[in-house]
């Protein structure tokens, strides 16, 4: 099916977000199972694969629409010293998304490309809900408890 364009475009420019995304929790979870963080390594990891079904899912759209993927681009890495900067960077990563997905999702809207915005729709209930949820409790944990009893809860 010949696809919109412009949504064909927004599709890589979200792909863009979502590979991104993967290599930032792949690096984050290496860097807390390397810390001894076992925990946070078996959640970001498993955030790392939610990420991939978001790709997969943007890959088959551009497949179906007559678009070609761009696996190429990448969005900027902000990699994390320690942990809390790690929460803080996943969590504006998440948060950039949230805001690209509504933009297209409207712009898919206004072009009547209502099965793609249903798609966008799923992947934006999953970051909002699940991912940006778990980020701010983490965050969140850290203020009421202190980073140094967080910490020892992530071993």
């Amino acid at each position: 099916m010949k696809g919109n364009a412009q949504v064909i475009a927004h599709l890589n420019d979200l792909l863009a977000g979502e590979l991104t995304a993967i290599d930032q929790y792949f690096i984050h979870s290496r860097m807390y199972q390397n810390w001894g963080y076992g925990k946070l390594y078996e959640r970001v990891a498993h955030e790392m694969q939610d990420e991939t079904q978001h790709a997969d899912a943007l890959i088959k759209r551009i497949l179906f629409l007559d678009g070609v993927p761009d696996l190429s681009r990448r969005d900027p890495l902000k990699v994390g010293a320690n942990v809390v900067d790690m929460l803080n960077n996943d969590l504006a990563l998440e948060m950039q998304v949230i805001g690209h997905l509504r933009q297209v999702m409207a712009f898919c809207e206004s072009v009547q490309d209502y099965v793609t915005r249903d798609i966008l729709h799923v992947m934006l209930e999953d970051t909002e809900h699940d991912h940006t949820l778990w980020l701010e409790q983490q965050l969140g944990l850290i203020e009421r408890i202190g980073l140094q009893n967080y910490l020892q809860s992530q071993m």
